[in-house]
């Protein structure tokens, strides 16, 4: 008897490393595929970047090394350090305007969606559906509203007798940056709109409507209770615009270019100019491009953690 039980637990045991094992292939395999594609295309890349930095370039020839010379070339060395900083306040002007209007404009439009008004499963739809159009749709499309000649925003102020108010919009440095980031902001106003109101349909009615009950006006219950309790919904919306607007790229160099205005330049189009060149100059130079990179990498991955922590922090004491 003894010898039965011990064969059956034998058995058993073998049968649950085989289903082990077979679950471990099962998911090597299905896992296998999307690590190759990251690695391929994300990793390699910055790793590639990080090497082509310490040296020098002959146009598209690697040269010799040069330790952390194109560092201190783009950080340092004139006129580099100019556009460095130049690139860098935009891309921060970016950052902060579309946290107050993009998700400031996203947490009304969330609020007044929880409140089901009539009609409201309509406008959740119609406000994100600018998310999911392509980025050069949406750059090329509001390229040809803002066009200084037959754009339609032009035409329409001409029309109410307000042609004073008509410019080339994208072809000045005092209009062609707050363009850019009202245009992204419609594009993507969406996406922390849905964020904010799944999080605000989280909370209990019953913490609303006591609320409501004791006297708590509309701003009361908006900054003391509902605003806390979506912290977490407010740290992811800070940290991925946080990266977006440094990792700025598609939606500038669709509507103004390489060459636009200088005003509009940011550090995605400074980088691609310095490694790749562009129509105008035959300048290209992989190392300063590639310093750029790891410093623009390097900078976010940073900032993106001591964000993290304390809006993390932030959570916990609310």
């Amino acid at each position: 008897m003894s010898s039965l039980t011990g064969q059956a637990t034998s058995t058993y045991g073998r049968s649950r490393r085989t289903a082990r094992q077979q679950r471990v292939l099962w998911l090597l395999f299905l896992l296998a595929p999307p690590a190759l594609f990251f690695f391929s295309f994300v990793i390699l890349p910055i790793l590639s970047a990080f090497v082509y930095s310490f040296y020098a370039w002959d146009g598209l020839r690697r040269a010799d090394f040069i330790g952390l010379e194109n560092y201190r070339t783009v950080l340092f060395t004139n006129p580099y350090t100019g556009i460095t900083v130049n690139a860098f306040s935009h891309n921060v002007i970016v950052f902060l305007s579309l946290m107050v209007v993009q998700n400031g404009v996203g947490f009304v439009l969330a609020y007044l969606l929880s409140k089901q008004l009539r009609g409201y499963r309509f406008h959740q739809v119609a406000v994100f559906l600018p998310v999911i159009l392509s980025t050069i749709i949406v750059g090329f499309q509001w390229k040809l509203i803002l066009n200084p000649i037959f754009g339609a925003l032009n035409i329409a102020l001409n029309s109410v007798g307000l042609q004073q108010y008509a410019q080339p919009w994208l072809g000045q440095e005092s209009t062609a940056l707050p363009a850019l980031i009202l245009v992204n902001a419609w594009h993507w106003v969406g996406f922390p709109t849905l964020v904010f109101l799944a999080a605000i349909q989280r909370i209990p009615l019953e913490l609303t409507e006591a609320a409501r009950l004791d006297g708590a006006g509309e701003w009361t219950l908006v900054s003391r209770i509902i605003w806390p309790l979506i912290a977490p919904a407010v740290t992811i919306i800070a940290i991925l615009g946080f990266i977006g607007a440094f990792n700025w790229f598609e939606l500038p160099y669709i509507m103004s270019g390489l060459d636009g205005p200088y005003g509009t330049d940011v550090l995605g189009l400074y980088f691609y100019r310095t490694a790749f060149g562009n129509l105008g100059s035959s300048f290209q130079n992989f190392g300063l491009g590639s310093a750029l990179a790891v410093l623009i990498f390097s900078f976010i991955m940073l900032c993106s953690i001591v964000l993290t922590r304390l809006l993390r922090r932030r959570e916990t004491e609310l």
